[in-house]
């Protein structure tokens, strides 16, 4: 369940509420009593740590080295009278 953020214009008192995204929003502040609770625009709190996907799938490195040699191994293997667009490789 995502966390809210609310801010009172009447009072100026913020608080986080843990709400499941089909609930109403808070409209009555808890300090004041008046219904001036309005939900605030906050970052995503939301991080990647540890050597996860993009460590393994997109970052360069050694794994892009690997096809490049392959390719250019088997470019110079190609025989002369097919040319490098044939179908045969």
């Amino acid at each position: 369940m995502p966390i809210y953020a609310y801010k009172c214009d009447a009072c100026g008192h913020t608080l986080d509420a843990l709400q499941k995204m089909s609930d109403a929003p808070l409209t009555d502040c808890p300090k004041c009593g008046k219904p001036a609770l309005h939900k605030q625009l906050t970052a995503a709190g939301f991080q990647l740590k540890g050597s996860g996907w993009y460590a393994t799938d997109f970052k360069g490195g050694g794994a892009s080295a690997a096809p490049a040699a392959a390719a250019a191994s088997s470019d110079s293997a190609t025989p002369a009278a097919c040319g490098a667009s044939c179908a045969c490789h």
